[in-house]
């Protein structure tokens, strides 16, 4: 069959098809090639601004980043800055002041039970937490540990050592404080 006889058994509807795919395919091959995915924080964005390095962007090389939207909170009133009125359009059932409905509330009783129980887990974690901070302090051991076998030969490769266990101290520092604060929104909320 011949490109003609394809043509007029096709019709134009199938070349117009087969044009416009052609170009979508062309836009799309060009849009992907164009745009650079930065990290901005936690967020990742293809418009950082313009000045990207000082609200401490980076660029993204060589990966696809999927972005997939979290649940947006009941808690926030209809109409406030942000809420874009939940899937579809629709605005959350929540009172202006957050107040709840029947249905929604939770007994007295089994809200101290669930807030017992948050405590003793946030508890637990922050002892494993503090442990962790003790043991990274201990092996950092004020920016002077001892050094490896491997270390006593090779410098940098000790100064690298110290750098890793000195991240390591304010990971660890960083967990315990913000475990911590949790604590205290627990406490602030009585």
């Amino acid at each position: 069959m011949s490109l003609q006889q394809n043509i007029r058994r096709w019709g134009k509807v199938g070349v117009t098809t087969a044009c416009v795919v052609g170009v979508l395919g062309a836009a799309a091959a060009a849009w992907a090639q164009g745009s650079a995915i930065w990290r901005c924080g936690n967020e990742y964005t293809n418009h950082p601004g313009p000045n990207p390095a000082a609200r401490g962007c980076r660029e993204i090389q060589g990966g696809q980043v999927t972005v997939v939207e979290g649940t947006r909170s009941a808690g926030r009133a209809a109409g406030t800055p942000g809420n874009a009125g939940g899937p579809g359009g629709v605005a959350p059932a929540v009172a202006p002041n957050g107040a709840r409905s029947a249905a929604e509330r939770v007994e007295p009783d089994l809200q101290r039970q669930r807030d017992a129980e948050a405590r003793r887990i946030l508890e637990q974690e922050l002892r494993r937490a503090e442990e962790r901070l003790a043991q990274a302090r201990a092996d950092y051991a004020d920016g002077k540990p001892p050094p490896l076998a491997s270390d006593r030969t090779d410098a940098p490769r000790y100064t690298a050592r110290v750098q890793e266990l000195r991240a390591r101290v304010e990971r660890a520092e960083a967990d315990v404080a913000a475990i911590r604060r949790e604590i205290g929104r627990l406490d602030g909320g009585r």
